[in-house]
């Protein structure tokens, strides 16, 4: 089956972390993977003490795409590129009986992975539980979804000015 947690809210990564962990405790074999996180996020350190999730982050993304010169986005479309086949590989042979593209979406929408490749991943979706995350799906996931929750920021303290804090935000 397909998720989808999206939207302009916190608390999308929070969901595709709780269902990991929920899938781990029943024997689930995970690969959790995060396009346009460089593994610093809290989450990722209790995911890699888990048993039976694998975790794969960013090395590439030390900083926003908006900030990153041609040679830095030539670099993270490489390794977006690659994170992707990797996980399709993983999930296509098996390897995972949970796979979850964190921030996908987004890497998705600002044209960082191959579109018709990852498209693939809705018949991958029939083998495998695929959870993506990010912003906004396109119709194409969205379509093709069996579930989709959308997290709406109501309220947040950015809009107080106040920065992310570690433990809560990352």
């Amino acid at each position: 089956m397909l998720q989808i947690y999206c939207g302009n809210g916190k608390g999308k990564t929070s969901a595709a972390v709780g269902a990991a962990v929920r899938a781990s405790g029943a024997g689930m074999r995970v690969y959790f993977v995060q396009f346009l996180k460089n593994g610093s996020s809290s989450e990722i350190s209790v995911l890699d003490s888990l048993e039976n999730i694998t975790v794969r982050t960013c090395r590439c993304c030390d900083k926003f795409t908006f900030l990153m010169n041609e040679e830095e986005l030539a670099a993270l479309t490489c390794e977006l590129e690659d994170m992707l086949d990797d996980a399709l590989r993983t999930a296509s042979s098996g390897g995972a009986d949970m796979l979850i593209l964190d921030e996908f979406l987004d890497a998705y929408e600002k044209g960082f992975v191959d579109r018709q490749k990852a498209d693939t991943l809705t018949k991958v979706a029939r083998n495998c539980e695929v959870i993506l995350t990010g912003r906004k799906p396109p119709e194409s996931f969205a379509s093709a979804a069996d579930y989709i929750s959308e997290i709406t920021a109501v309220k947040h303290p950015y809009q107080k000015g106040i920065t992310a804090r570690k433990g809560i935000e990352y």
